[in-house]
């Protein structure tokens, strides 16, 4: 029963992975038909895309009426998207240059969101209250971004009419394979916390994140090797802030969040400890160095031996 779910698990994750990409690529082309700048593409387009996995995931956790899973999934998203895969980005890019003092400004913006969840589920709950709190700081920080880049440049991609269109289809039937796909993740995700007799929310830290971090890793490696940096980046801080405000918070509006503060408490310290290391090295020079890329690898490495191996002894 184990290798059956775990298969299962992993074809569910694939399906998920490659719906995924359809969307990005599908709102790309829209985005680059609709003249929208490369901020909106990158901080908002990509990262709302990109997180789509993270939102569907908790979504359908919410129905099954799980919904530590979602919170699982989160915190193991935010960890693995700014320790291990933007370390994989920069060593691929030989370091990524911060151009814009605003990059450095917004990375304080997501410190402190990453921050909000956190310090609401102190009670051990995320009430639906909560959600809305959530919601509306996503919002409030879409406007103010929104405020800020005007000086973005436009996106240079020119994409035809039918073009449009057709990918206007491709994102819809994208969408829809992908939360389908979602389901079954969240389905023989549960199963497979019965089987490895572990909560729920331990197989979303880990197993779900990874799967769901793919597309982040993806768009994250293909921005460096072109040259765009400053869009990985953009992925990686908006990502963690819809993450963070976004799906938790359309998650509890659907099934409060409940957990035991014992099980998500080390966890979401490293999550912390993780958004300030990458808020420091981002604010104290003008570039990621490979160092800095190798160390953040390797906080990720530490986490999964903590987590795993030392739980039991903290």
């Amino acid at each position: 029963m184990l290798i059956s779910n775990l298969l299962f698990f992993l074809i569910a994750c694939t399906a998920l992975v490659l719906s995924g990409n359809f969307v990005v690529r599908s709102l790309k082309k829209i985005a680059a038909f609709l003249k929208f700048s490369d901020f909106v593409i990158a901080f908002m387009i990509m990262a709302f895309s990109t997180s789509l996995p993270e939102l569907s995931v908790g979504i359908n956790a919410a129905l099954a009426k799980n919904s530590e899973l979602a919170l699982g999934n989160v915190i193991g998203s935010n960890i693995l998207d700014i320790t291990l895969i933007i370390g994989i980005a920069v060593l691929l890019g030989r370091g990524i240059k911060v151009k814009s003092k605003t990059i450095k400004r917004d990375a304080w913006y997501m410190f402190i969101i990453a921050l909000l969840p956190i310090i609401l589920m102190l009670d051990g709950k995320l009430s639906r209250i909560d959600g809305t709190i959530l919601i509306a700081a996503f919002l409030i920080y879409f406007i103010i971004l929104l405020q800020e880049r005007k000086e973005f440049r436009k996106a240079e991609d020119h994409v035809k009419k039918s073009t449009f269109v057709i990918n206007i289809f491709i994102f819809a039937a994208s969408l829809a394979a992908l939360f389908f796909s979602a389901d079954f993740v969240v389905k023989y995700a549960l199963l497979l916390s019965i089987d490895f007799a572990l909560p729920a929310i331990f197989i979303g830290l880990f197993l779900v994140a990874i799967g769901t971090s793919l597309p982040e890793l993806a768009f994250e490696t293909r921005a460096v090797l072109k040259k765009r940096g400053d869009m990985a980046l953009g992925d990686a801080m908006g990502s963690v802030v819809f993450n963070s405000t976004g799906v938790l918070g359309v998650t509890a509006l659907i099934l409060p969040i409940t957990a035991p503060l014992s099980l998500f408490l080390m966890s979401a310290i490293f999550m912390i400890m993780a958004t300030f290391i990458f808020v420091v090295f981002i604010e104290g020079k003008r570039a990621l160095t490979w160092k800095e890329g190798i160390a953040l690898i390797l906080f990720y490495i530490f986490f999964v031996f903590v987590e795993f191996y030392l739980r039991n002894y903290i």
